[in-house]
């Protein structure tokens, strides 16, 4: 007689064994020559060794399912633990066009021709950017590639930073620690985890740091291995802080750099970070340029039409055709209007 344990992770113990533990008891039945005993977060087996070792590689490929789509039942339990299912055949949907299976039974999908380009070009480059207006799926694909990512143990962990810069708005002094006074910053990327994780198994995540969300200052000094880093809001980083962020690039690891260069809220005559690496990087082998337009808008359909309004205003400026604002033209964020004024930013480490 053998006997092995198995612990419980990834994944909440009340839906794997089920109300009133009916998916433990329907597994036991089919097993009926082994003793197994759950307590917790763990499960004893013991049994013919043979027998043992089956046992154990179908009932993590249950636990597997259960992490990748967020449900099981009786008719696949039986699927996986007598034969018919297979590692392959459980990873059948992520083959697909689901990125994520999120919160009550919410499938995140590429959706636009630019989104599903994300999604092939982060699986043969390690840095893509992804430059867009408003509204086009940045950061929620991004995020969802970086969840599938970490489901497929593909990387340890998950890394969301983004430069604390106010959108045109004085948020003045703000009360709480550390994390409270940088949460409406990240409430983006906050909302997009909510929706594809369960909020005990995010809130775990957050705590246990597989997924942080930090201020881009944070990165300072870091080498992040194994981790899926996104840089969302690229646009208002600076020269040296989009360097500082693309450097700490260790092994193992995949990044994505969102932005929208129509909404730049650096101060006047600041130059944006994003812009300038652009142009240095553009002929990078292994770094993939992805350029969202209106067309990937996925938003209310007014969206699609204020972007539109807004570039035909632009366009009005850049041709010296007069407009109602006095025939003032406002500065623009083009790299060729743009002056560099003396900095002294700290060095890259």
């Amino acid at each position: 007689m053998s006997e092995q344990i198995i612990q419980v992770e990834n994944v909440s113990p009340i839906d794997l064994f089920g109300a009133s533990d009916a998916h433990l008891e329907h597994i036991k039945l089919i097993f009926p020559k082994l003793k197994i005993i759950a307590r917790g977060n763990f499960i004893k087996v013991i049994g013919d060794a043979e027998e043992l070792d089956f046992f154990v590689n179908r009932f993590e490929l249950v636990m597997l399912h259960l992490e990748r789509f967020g449900k099981i039942n009786e008719k696949l339990i039986d699927q996986i633990m007598i034969g018919e299912g297979d590692e392959e055949s459980v990873r059948v949907l992520d083959n697909k066009e689901v990125l994520v299976h999120g919160r009550g039974g919410l499938q995140v999908k590429a959706i636009t021709a630019n989104q599903k380009r994300m999604v092939s070009k982060i699986a043969t480059n390690d840095l893509i950017f992804a430059i867009g207006p408003a509204g086009t799926g940045k950061t929620y694909t991004a995020v969802a590639l970086a969840v599938r990512a970490l489901k497929n143990r593909e990387v340890k962990r998950i890394i969301l930073t983004r430069p604390a810069v106010e959108a045109g708005e004085n948020l003045g002094f703000l009360p709480g620690d550390m994390k409270e006074k940088l949460d409406p910053y990240m409430q983006p990327l906050y909302d997009a985890l909510r929706d594809m994780l369960p909020t005990q198994k995010l809130l775990s995540y957050l705590e246990d740091g597989t997924i942080e969300v930090a201020p881009l200052a944070f990165m300072r000094g870091r080498t992040l291995d194994n981790a899926f880093a996104i840089l969302d809001e690229a646009q208002n980083s600076t020269r040296s802080q989009i360097k500082m962020f693309l450097t700490r690039m260790g092994k193992s690891s995949k990044f994505i750099v969102n932005g929208d260069i129509t909404q730049i809220d650096l101060p006047y005559r600041q130059p944006s970070g994003l812009i300038h690496a652009m142009d240095v990087l553009k002929d990078v082998p292994g770094i993939e340029f992805i350029m969202l337009d209106d067309k990937d808008v996925v938003r209310h359909k007014l969206v699609t039409r204020i972007i539109k309004a807004y570039q035909r205003y632009d366009d009005d400026y850049q041709n010296g055709k007069p407009n109602q604002n006095n025939g003032v033209k406002p500065p623009t964020a083009s790299i060729e209007t743009t002056i560099d004024l003396p900095t002294q930013e700290p060095p890259i480490l």
